[in-house]
């Protein structure tokens, strides 16, 4: 029996709906949730797909971050001088003959900039971030190599499962990543597959450094990632003043600000 067109359109309201909440749902979960089959469940992603509500991906399905997140092109500007005297500070932190993870951030990219103008010899860069492994990829002295995953476009970035397996074959001596804000309870960014992803480097290498400027302090995004108690170190132009104000309280040794190095 053909089911009438508006709970059809319902239906789908309430899986564009589930996704917005959740950001990821396996196809098996969705079926689970709205009481239908796989056929019936993969026609309504298909559909949301065709209206560029969401963005499919294998097995289930992924809110269209890609569209509605500014691009890496129109986030590349903002806060640019903070992140060259960041870069600077970052460049501090590598010696040669070590392996380093570049995430696909714009400070991190900043920092791979730095680092063409000032190699280090015999490193290699492992990152997810397209854009770092093109300034990168012709340095003398630095070998770069990408990890798998899937690739979005106007974020110049690949991640994912395959992304995650394929981040397994490394060891990682330090690591620069990026968020999207960072208060009192810790670190946030814009993506559930994103902080999975980030969470995987985490967990892979001896020392990581989250870079973010001063301008994403007091800043939440849709994802925690990570409580400062599980955070390596801290690069960032805001003063020590500043983020005691705002609650984070980390010594020394987890903590390099730009602003006062540069000063």
């Amino acid at each position: 029996m053909k089911v009438p067109f508006h709970i059809v359109q319902a239906r789908r309201q309430r899986v564009a709906e589930l996704l917005q909440q959740s950001q990821y749902i396996p196809l098996k979960e969705l079926c689970r949730r709205l009481g239908v089959s796989e056929a019936t469940a993969r026609r309504d992603l298909a559909a949301l797909a065709r209206e560029r509500t969401i963005t499919r991906t294998w097995g289930g399905a992924l809110v269209d971050f890609n569209q509605r997140f500014p691009s890496f092109r129109e986030r590349q500007f903002k806060a640019r001088a903070a992140k060259r005297q960041m870069a600077r500070l970052a460049l501090r932190q590598l010696s040669p003959a070590i392996t380093c993870f570049f995430d696909a951030g714009t400070t991190v990219y900043a920092i791979a900039e730095a680092l063409a103008a000032h190699p280090v010899q015999q490193l290699t860069v492992v990152t997810n971030s397209l854009p770092v492994a093109d300034v990168l990829v012709e340095v003398k002295g630095v070998e770069v190599y990408l990890v798998a995953g899937r690739y979005l476009a106007r974020q110049s970035v690949l991640f994912g499962e395959p992304a995650r397996r394929s981040l397994q074959l490394w060891k990682l001596d330090v690591a620069f990543m990026g968020a999207e804000g960072m208060t009192g309870a810790g670190l946030w960014n814009s993506q559930k597959d994103v902080t999975r992803f980030q969470r995987a480097v985490v967990e892979k290498v001896a020392r990581c450094i989250f870079c973010l400027d001063g301008g994403k302090l007091g800043q939440e995004a849709p994802q925690f990632l990570l409580p400062w108690s599980e955070v390596d170190c801290l690069l960032t132009d805001a003063t020590a003043g500043e983020l005691k104000t705002a609650g984070i309280n980390l010594g020394r040794r987890r903590l390099l600000t730009a602003h006062e190095s540069l000063t």
